[in-house]
Formats: structure tokens, C-alpha cells, sequence
């Protein structure tokens, strides 16, 4: 969305800032960009205005994934879907739940494992997925590591530290992943490794170290781990600035196209609002559609952040849905508990609709 002013106060809730590289910087800044093109202000609340157009407030931290949010917003497909979209930049899922359940957003947007955990364990936001936003593809998350480093396969990863984005909503927990990228991660390392990395000997079991997002970077280059787990744009930053080189990509084999994250809404919200849930969904995914082409993104992640088209392009993107498959979706759920992450199986289909 473009940036518009705005007379009233926003509640705005701003991700920290990252390192201060080319690239941290810029995407650093997306946050604050976004909620001048879209911030729910003071007082607003979902509803239909006098003019026939229905409110709805977009729980969001802002970056490649949902992109297509602010395309739709960007392109007319919210307006043409007679809605009005507000988004509202938090600094965590945990905010963006909170958030949901006290009706101070009507959708979330976030990764299905940290939304997953969250409806099997609190039975009152009984949520509803919206829409999906994000799938995997190669190069989108990897374990990297120093030009430098003795790691150059997975297997070398044994008895080694790992640093990772800290917990948002799942809490650590001995030999189990607690986050999107861990469980992904350790699919993969089954594989290499023949073994659940966490059930190896003491001493050599890989140790995940979870620290602010921001910090990896730093960590990897002041030799404070052996090896990050990130997502892009960090991926690009550490390469570029780093010269950090890959150990495994997190998906591949079977964790290859997962489903990443999506839209969310409770139930009351889309039991209330199927008509709104209906068009925001159909809207995004005219958005998603054009978000095929990667000029549209790169266009909507270089506006949105100050980036460079150039730095913009450079930036790894997967892929965007147009359609919601539960089945699909079961496959996210299903990993978290092979890992133990959810004690019984989430049934994902019963999650769609309002």
C-alpha cells in the first residue's frame, strides 16, 4: 500500500529493528512503512461503514510472506472487494493471538506451527484459517554457516551449536522443536542423519541455541555458535555479508513446498462474517495470483522497505497459493507431532470454514 497520511493516532505495534546492514536495514524499516500505508486507528473497530465497505484489521509482521497482503492493497483487490484492510504490525504471533482473542484484530497472519500449537491449546480462540499464504521452496530456509567452518555437511552438524529464532509461542521443551524452523529443520536431519538429531548420544546431539532473530548474524561472525538456522531476507544478509555458505536446506526432501503460514481468524469472527472471511480470502488470493511473477513482490518489498529493486530481486521468494488445501496443511501438523510439539493429531480440515 502506498503511504497515506493519517490525522488519528495509530495502535501500531513496530518489530525491532536489526542489525544495521545494507539489507537488515532496509527490511528493517517495512514495519514502519507498512503502518503508514495501513495501520487500524485509534478507535476503529470491524464493521460497515455508511458506504457499504466492511472494516477488517489485519494482524501482520511484516516481510516476504504475506507481501501479497499489501499487493491486494496496493492493486485495488481489497477496495474491489468492497473491503477496507487496516494492517497492524506486531512485534510477535503471541501479540498477533492476544490480539485475535481480545477482538482487537479480526485476522493474523503468522506461521501455521506457532497458530497450530496455539489452537491445540487454547480451546478459546477456536481458530480458522482464513486463507493460505506461504509455502516453502529452495532457498527460503537453510542452516548456514562461515566460508571458513569445518561444516560442510549435515552430518558435521553432530555435537555442534545451532543458533535460532527464539520461541514466539511453543515453550522449550528437552528433545523437542519448538518453533517453525526447528521442526522443519530437524524433518531434514532425520533424513541426513538416520536419527532424530535429539535423540543422539549426549555429545553429540545437535543443541538449537534460540536467541532474537536480529543477533544470528552476529553470532555466526563472532563465532558464537557453529551454524544459524534463518529464513530470508536473513539468508541473503549473511551471504552477502558473511560469505555464509549452506549446510542443508531446511526444505527439501520431505519438507519440500510445506506450507509455511497463512491468514487466521476465530471462529466467532468468521461464524459472525463469512461474507468478509469470503472476500478478504478471495482477494488475496487474486493478489497471491499475481504474486506468480516475482516483479510484483519485489516491486511491493522494495516500496514497502526502502530496499533496492536490485537488493529486492536478489532476495529469495517462495511460493504463494491460490487455493486452500487443508490436506496440504495436514502436513505441518503431522510433523509437529512426529516431533512431539502437539500431543495428539490436529485436525487441520475441521479448522477451514467458518
Amino acid at each position: 500500500m502506498r503511504p497515506a497520511p493519517v490525522d488519528l493516532p495509530v495502535t501500531c505495534h513496530q518489530r525491532p529493528t536489526r542489525p544495521s546492514r545494507t539489507v537488515a536495514a532496509a527490511i528493517g524499516t517495512l514495519a514502519a512503512a507498512a503502518l503508514a500505508a495501513g495501520c487500524s486507528v485509534a478507535g476503529a473497530s470491524p464493521g460497515s461503514p455508511a458506504d457499504g465497505t466492511t472494516t477488517i484489521t489485519v494482524a501482520a509482521a511484516p516481510g516476504v510472506d504475506d507481501a501479497p497482503l499489501y499487493l491486494a492493497g496496493q492493486d485495488g483487490a481489497f477496495k474491489s472487494a468492497g473491503l477496507d484492510v487496516h494492517v497492524v504490525a506486531y512485534q510477535s504471533v503471541g501479540q498477533e493471538l492476544r490480539a485475535l482473542a481480545d477482538g482487537k484484530a479480526d485476522v493474523a497472519a503468522g506461521d501455521y506451527v506457532d497458530f497450530f500449537y496455539a489452537q491445540a491449546h487454547n480451546s478459546r480462540l477456536n481458530l480458522r484459517i482464513v486463507a493460505d499464504g506461504y509455502h516453502a521452496a529452495p532457498g527460503v530456509m537453510e542452516v548456514l554457516t562461515l566460508p571458513t567452518s569445518s561444516i560442510t555437511t549435515p552430518q558435521d552438524l553432530e555435537g555442534k551449536t545451532v543458533g535460532t529464532p527464539e520461541p514466539q509461542v511453543i515453550p522449550i521443551q528437552k528433545n523437542a522443536p519448538y518453533g517453525l524452523e526447528t521442526v522443519a529443520t530437524q524433518s531434514v536431519l532425520e533424513n541426513d542423519l538416520g536419527v532424530d538429531p535429539a535423540q543422539l548420544p549426549i555429545g553429540r546431539q545437535v543443541k538449537w541455541r534460540p536467541m532474537p532473530s536480529g543477533a544470528l548474524i552476529n553470532a555466526l561472525k563472532n563465532h558464537q555458535v557453529s551454524a544459524i538456522l534463518i529464513q530470508e531476507p536473513y539468508i541473503y544478509e549473511a551471504e552477502s555479508q558473511l560469505g555464509a555458505v549452506e549446510v542443508l536446506d531446511s526444505c527439501s526432501g520431505a519438507t519440500a513446498s510445506l506450507p509455511l503460514s497463512g491468514y487466521f481468524a476465530t471462529g466467532s469472527f468468521a461464524h459472525k462474517n463469512p461474507d468478509a472471511v469470503e472476500d478478504f480470502r478471495s482477494a488475496l488470493q487474486r493478489a497471491q495470483a499475481v504474486a506468480v511473477q516475482p516483479g510484483p513482490v519485489e516491486a511491493v518489498l522494495a516500496h514497502n522497505s526502502g530496499m533496492s529493486m536490485e537488493t529486492a530481486s536478489l532476495v529469495t521468494i517462495g511460493a504463494y497459493p491460490t487455493s486452500l488445501d487443508a490436506a496440504s496443511l495436514q502436513r505441518v501438523a503431522g510433523l509437529m507431532f512426529n516431533f512431539s510439539v502437539l500431543g495428539q493429531t490436529l485436525n487441520v480440515a475441521g479448522m477451514v470454514g467458518p
